[in-house]
């Protein structure tokens, strides 16, 4: 088997990735952190086509040195948003009828595999702060929590590494239902 060169990828430029079809997955960050996770977040959206990413409270914007360095160029493809805070956010995507998933363990989530993605909804999935978690007020304005089942010591997994797991997923589903590509 043979690697193949970057060359042979076909990669869509920047202005390709804009004009293509997107899958209606919004990825809204609640007070990330972590200028790598960030950066990382933007190169998932990138790699599976989400419409856009909402970057809220104390989550950093590009251009930052970090940010830049681990997104690999995709914070010039990626579509996003600042906003002071997520409830803000999160109104503004109610009112434009996404399905607002919290990603975080709750009472009441739902396992991801167990989650039922229909093709005709618009989503937006809220990740959160890397030791807080989603705040409870934004808990509070979501239609419905998912989480990855985990069985090891830890409960809780890096935000770019949940990030890829539930945007895969939703990919995944996507490409199965509907063949946009």
């Amino acid at each position: 088997m043979k690697k193949l060169l970057n060359q042979e990828l076909n990669r869509k430029t920047v202005e390709e990735f804009r004009q293509a079809g997107k899958y209606p997955v919004l990825v809204v960050l609640d007070n990330v952190r972590s200028l790598n996770n960030i950066g990382s977040v933007f190169r998932t959206c990138d790699a599976f086509l989400i419409e856009g990413l909402y970057l809220c409270g104390i989550t950093a914007t590009p251009p930052h040195r970090e940010i830049t360095k681990t997104a690999l160029g995709a914070t010039e493809s990626v579509n996003w948003q600042y906003f002071k805070t997520t409830a803000e956010a999160i109104k503004l995507l109610q009112a434009n009828g996404y399905q607002l998933l919290a990603v975080e363990q709750t009472l009441c989530s739902c396992p991801l595999h167990q989650l039922q993605i229909l093709p005709d909804k618009k989503y937006a999935l809220v990740f959160g702060h890397e030791i807080k978690g989603i705040e409870q007020e934004v808990i509070d304005l979501c239609d419905q929590a998912i989480e990855i089942p985990q069985h090891g010591t830890k409960h809780s997994l890096n935000i770019a590494v949940s990030a890829g797991i539930v945007l895969w997923e939703f990919f995944r589903h996507y490409q199965q239902k509907t063949r946009l590509f």
